[in-house]
């Protein structure tokens, strides 16, 4: 099968956060945790009753501004 250059497999691609099925559910226990530990390296308060795509987003941001 050839696979043109350039091309990316829709199925490994990241979806946006506002498009996740499952984003309007509250973040998982995982994501409370990395977001804490994260919080506490940025001399924050960790975010509370964020959304999954509100907590993937706020992780992101946090390990942007956390990076050594």
């Amino acid at each position: 099968m050839e696979r043109l250059q350039g091309s990316a497999d829709p199925s490994t691609q990241e979806r946006p956060t506002g498009e996740w099925v499952t984003g309007d559910e509250p973040m998982t226990g995982p994501q409370a945790s990395y977001l804490e530990t994260l919080a506490q390296r940025a001399g924050e308060e960790p975010p509370a009753d964020l959304t999954k795509s509100q907590a993937s987003r706020a992780i992101d941001d946090l390990q942007k501004r956390t990076q050594e």
